[in-house]
């Protein structure tokens, strides 16, 4: 496949992780060759989302997923597969065995990421901005009453800071690995980063001795947060 024929590009590069850009938008070519590269297992999932959307972007991005991953690892796209975690965070396998790549996936609209990252405890998240949400309502249930004043203090910019949030938190739970076990409302992101700063040191409340790098990677397309372990 040359780069032309690729609808992921690189987006985010820093020291210790990458993070791809994809397209998502409607392409029939595109959709049939990303296709064609599932296994049995995720052809059967692409097949139970009922809106054409939905496949749309599974398939895309499980695709540029792994291409992108048999590249790193040096295998082909037959000896990968994906097992998955306790929460179901999903891991790769080369010829059935654990291999040492640690990724994570987010898609919202026609966008999404991607994103690669030396040792375990990273996530990225992607969400695109919807003005006809019930921003308090759903803040109330999941952000901390910090959080909840700056929301309700955000006047014309609520759509903005609510998505902010919500993939900032999103990524760190993604990050630690447990799922919606754990409720974002109890914790809150960082205050310097409530005030506007595009990156903090996090430690969740419950595990005062890991520290996570959260950086929020928003632009007026999305918005977007990537978040990883650093001991």
């Amino acid at each position: 496949m040359s780069s032309q024929d690729e609808w992921w590009s690189p987006w985010r590069p820093n020291g210790s992780s990458l993070v791809l850009h994809v397209d998502l938008r409607p392409h029939p070519d595109r959709e049939e060759r990303a296709l064609e590269l599932l296994d049995e297992h995720e052809r059967a999932r692409w097949k139970r989302f009922v809106v054409r959307g939905a496949r749309r972007r599974y398939a895309l991005c499980r695709a540029a997923l792994r291409i992108n991953l048999c590249q790193r690892l040096g295998c082909t796209n037959d000896e990968l597969t994906f097992g998955y975690r306790e929460h179901g965070k999903p891991f790769a396998m080369v010829n059935g065995r654990p291999a040492a790549a640690s990724f994570n996936v987010s898609h919202s609209g026609l966008h999404g990421l991607i994103g690669f990252a030396a040792g375990s405890g990273f996530g990225v998240d992607l969400e695109v901005r919807r003005p006809d949400r019930d921003f308090d309502g759903i803040g109330s249930r999941v952000y901390g009453p910090r959080e909840q004043r700056a929301l309700a203090d955000s006047g014309p910019g609520k759509a903005e800071l609510f998505y902010r949030l919500w993939s900032l938190k999103e990524a760190l739970i993604k990050a630690l690995g447990t799922g919606f076990s754990l409720s974002p409302a109890r914790f809150e992101v960082p205050p310097v980063m409530l005030e506007g700063q595009r990156s903090a040191i996090f430690r969740f409340p419950h595990l005062p001795h890991d520290q996570y790098r959260l950086e929020d990677l928003g632009e007026p397309r999305f918005a977007a947060a990537r978040a990883f372990r650093l001991s």
